[in-house]
């Protein structure tokens, strides 16, 4: 990427063009400011330290932000960093201007209890609210980060152009990372940026914003990776050169015979976008051949179908590569036209086509639909839309007292993979990959969710842990009265994906009497020191593993009541605390970790088989995998398992799909023998049901036996896993224990 330098204020003010007089005099009047309250400062690079909200000013002036914004992002340092407080900018600069300051200004310690209003007697008043600049009181040290990120998004409910400037900010930050001396803090900047600002970008429909993030983090957490792509798009730039002017004059002459006015550009994909699409595929540079990307702005919709007409006359259109975002725009309002051909000398290329004020909603996002009219602050109701996310994640942010808890489920909730799935009526609605018909019930009301008893998809009955797909109808079945499962907030089962659920559901558990909550909690942690073998372990030695937290054992017993502790998480301190006594004998010692360590690196051409161990592997011929690409087994006759492909034909046509594997490539992460002992009722097909669910968890059964006689009509089944951690053994003990006619699940004294 090229050096990024940031303008002057001259050249700054030059490109303003569009704000009048007293909009430019007001933004002249906070770089005054700024630069008086910076002088002295320096960034790491060596430059002075205005030249950092000049450059975010900059972006924000490419996006044809107002005066008031262009004004914040002069001055939104000056807070955090200077001698300056809210109560001056909004003196000098008003009320707006203040909170879009605040908004962005993080919690240090210096600036939380200045930033912190007072009520009319002087105190200060605690909490975030949606209105105003309340703000929490000093976090711990280790969630200051989570209440930075809670600050910032409950700031930007009201004030949405927070977040813009906040993106603008890291963009600089991102181009100017080059420059900061430590590799762990570029690091830690950049997965942050992955993780939470590129895709922040994407819900407000900031594409360009979006793809830069992206690329520039890229850079910085797999640099080898980055400049090998970088090199090679490079040795190909001047054939690739040659084949966009190509491409763009036969566009511009089919343009032109059609009487269609249109501006056609091409460029190459986005680094990132290249190497996740070698990811998702398995396949490597030399076969992405659609690197190439088209744009053709027109006038109006019905351009945008005709000249996709053109398009697919001219080349051949690949199968299931067409999307119409025009007709079923994106969640956040996204629309255009996207279509692969093959093209000339039969390469692969997208093309999209759009009108060209869907092209600036798709480079600017939500602040494009931002408006200052007589009478006050308007937005568009495309603006509104952009932003339902942000209002319904914190509309029950209440719910998760913890920040770093409500970070970690905005990470789930609305930044991974998504699901589009219909209503009845036919509205439709987005929900995180995994989600369930519990998830869409909460979706569509809470008491909809409280009341759900089952569902049907697609007009059939399903189980309400049962995953959506794309473009499933949901119909949700009632019940007059009740509440929900508390097995629903066991994450070992399944039940539900989103966070909204969770809080929902364990707000209800808050409401109900207390002395039901801590039954329940004392029911559970009864099942669980049962199916560990620890039966000599009392409440109040677990209880005490939480009191940090908890200041008795009821308080305790009443947070895993209504869900506010998890059994996976009491399952790993009871077992770290177990492991530390010196009391217990060797068959009562259970040596696991709360989590799985970090595998042990083995040659990379090595693959492990899941299920089993000490099987002959070889690769094979016809596909040639190469470690990490997405690879499968096939169970041979003599000759081991032959790893292939996962796309390759000779395993997609196989007749014989029983004998395929699961198989991986690297790391070996230390396991942990555990003995089981199952009691169930006799029947066919108990044997196969048990060992289905222990391979679809990815654990090895090293030994197993069981005694069961005709007579007797129940059995009992000795398994020892070998296990990675506290966790996975308590999904596993959780999902044994659904298995048709499974009485009890306990973990045994020894092994066989």
């Amino acid at each position: 990427m090229a050096a990024y330098t940031p303008p002057t204020i001259q050249e700054l003010m030059a490109k303003l063009t569009y704000l009048g007089p007293d909009e430019l005099i007001l933004v002249r009047r906070a770089y005054d400011v700024a630069e008086q309250a910076h002088r002295g400062q320096k960034r790491s690079s060596g430059e002075d330290y205005v030249t950092h909200p000049l450059a975010v000013t900059d972006i924000l002036a490419d996006l044809h932000s107002d005066a008031e914004t262009l004004a914040a992002g002069l001055l939104h340092d000056v807070v955090e960093d200077c001698e300056i407080t809210p109560e001056q900018l909004e003196e000098q600069f008003g009320l707006l201007v203040r909170r879009m300051v605040v908004g962005v200004t993080k919690l240090s310690k210096d600036t939380r209890r200045e930033l912190e209003p007072t009520d009319n007697h002087g105190n200060r008043v605690r909490g975030l609210g949606s209105h105003g600049d309340k703000l929490p009181l000093a976090p711990t040290r280790q969630n200051e980060w989570a209440e930075n990120m809670r600050q910032l998004f409950m700031s930007s409910v009201d004030h949405p152009l927070i977040l813009v400037i906040k993106l603008a900010d890291r963009l600089h930050n991102m181009r100017t990372l080059q420059g900061h001396p430590r590799e762990d803090k570029r690091r830690r900047i950049a997965q942050e940026t992955m993780n939470i600002f590129a895709p922040v970008a994407n819900r407000l429909g900031m594409w360009q914003i979006k793809w830069e993030l992206e690329d520039l983090a890229f850079r910085h957490l797999q640099p080898e990776v980055y400049q090998d792509l970088k090199d090679q798009l490079n040795q190909r730039r001047r054939q690739r050169e040659q084949f966009v002017q190509q491409v763009i004059e036969l566009i511009q002459a089919d343009l032109q015979a059609a009487g269609i006015k249109g501006e056609v550009t091409g460029r190459p994909k986005h680094i990132y976008s290249i190497w996740r699409k070698m990811q998702r595929k398995g396949i490597p540079f030399e076969k992405v051949y659609d690197i190439h990307g088209f744009r053709v702005l027109v006038e109006g919709v019905g351009d945008c179908y005709s000249v996709l007409g053109l398009i697919h006359n001219r080349w051949m259109p690949i199968p299931g590569e067409f999307d119409d975002y025009i007709a079923r725009p994106k969640e956040n309002g996204y629309q255009s036209l996207h279509t692969a051909v093959v093209g000339p000398s039969k390469v692969h290329m997208e093309v999209q086509i759009r009108t060209h004020e869907m092209h600036q909603l798709a480079e600017q996002g939500v602040a494009a639909h931002w408006r200052y009219k007589e009478g006050g602050q308007k937005h568009s109701a495309e603006f509104a839309n952009k932003v339902a996310w942000l209002r319904a994640l914190m509309s029950y942010e209440e719910d998760t007292p913890s920040a770093a808890e409500l970070m970690e489920d905005m990470r789930e909730d609305l930044f991974g993979d998504r699901v589009y799935v219909f209503t009845p009526a036919g509205d439709l609605l987005s929900l995180p990959a995994g989600a369930t018909p519990i998830d869409f019930a909460y979706r569509i009301h809470t008491e909809v969710g409280n009341r759900c008893r089952g569902a049907r998809v697609n007009g059939k009955l399903v189980r309400l842990d049962h995953q959506l797909k794309n473009r499933d109808q949901v119909e949700i079945i009632t019940a007059k009265r009740g509440g929900p499962s508390r097995d629903w907030l066991n994450k070992n089962l399944g039940f539900v994906k989103t966070r909204r659920a969770r809080a929902k559901i364990k707000a209800w558990f808050r409401k109900q009497d207390r002395d039901l909550n801590i039954a329940a909690g004392r029911q559970a942690l009864d099942r669980l020191l049962k199916q560990l073998n620890l039966r000599s372990v009392s409440f109040e030695q677990v209880a005490k593993e939480f009191e940090n937290e908890y200041d008795d054992l009821e308080d305790f017993l009443a947070a895993i009541g209504y869900g506010d502790i998890s059994i996976e998480h009491v399952t790993g301190k009871v077992l770290a605390s177990q492991n530390k006594s010196r009391e217990l004998s060797a068959d009562d010692r259970l040596d696991l970790p709360e989590e799985a360590p970090a595998p042990t690196p083995v040659n990379g051409t090595e693959v492990r088989v899941l299920g089993v161990e000490g099987l002959l592997t070889r690769l094979a011929q016809c596909c040639n995998p190469s470690p990490g690409q997405p690879i499968i087994g096939y169970v041979t006759r003599g000759r081991g398992v032959t790893i292939h492909r996962a796309d390759c034909p000779n395993v997609i046509n196989r007749v014989e799909p029983e004998r395929l594997i699961h198989v991986e490539w690297g790391g070996v992460t230390p396991t942990h023998p555990v003995p089981l002992l199952i009691q169930a009722w006799n029947r066919a097909g108990l044997l196969r049901d048990i060992a289905g669910v222990v391979a679809a968890e990815g654990v090895n059964i090293s030994t197993t036996s069981s005694d069961a006689s005709q007579k007797n009509p129940t059995a009992q089944i000795h398994l020892t896993l070998n296990v990675k951690d506290a966790h996975q053994l308590a999904r596993l003990i959780t999902r044994l224990g659904r298995v048709p006619s499974v009485i009890s699940v306990e973990r045994a004294r020894s092994s066989l």
